[in-house]
């Protein structure tokens, strides 16, 4: 598990700039594509507090949640920090269902296309693949 876990510190990079989902006004014009760090980009010209709570929660959390796990499973880290990173974790599954939320109301709205791309199923599997590994770190954490 704990290699498992040190492989999410190099795919996590790569979920942040991978595309999301592909969005258009009409599909005609094309498609343009969507990245956490695209999104942030825009966030942060539009809406401060909602880019500084995006970034923690798609940046921060489980990259932080990923090192303390790390830090865990190498006997560098008290296993009495688990249930704080486990909250990390939490708040990381949150940005997926933002996400997932952005992307049911825009189709709702009927006038813009959108398609979600490779990256979204990268960035849900990293922190699908991270609860597994801090549940799987729980009876690990509780042996002397």
């Amino acid at each position: 598990m704990k290699y498992l876990n040190l492989t999410l510190l190099v795919l996590f990079p790569i979920a942040w700039f991978a595309p999301l989902l592909r969005a258009a006004l009409l599909p005609i014009f094309g498609m343009d594509e969507i990245s956490v760090i695209t999104g942030l980009q825009s966030l942060w010209g539009s809406d401060a507090a909602l880019a500084l709570l995006v970034t923690f929660l798609a940046i921060f959390a489980p990259y932080a949640k990923t090192i303390g796990l790390a830090l865990l499973h190498f006997n560098l880290l008290s296993p009495k920090v688990l249930p704080a990173l486990e909250v990390l974790g939490k708040l990381a599954m949150a940005d997926v269902f933002l996400i997932a939320l952005y992307i049911v109301i825009v189709k709702g709205a009927g006038m813009v296309t959108i398609e979600t791309a490779w990256g979204l199923y990268l960035f849900t599997g990293c922190i699908l693949a991270q609860v597994l590994i801090s549940w799987k770190s729980k009876p690990a954490a509780v042996q002397p």
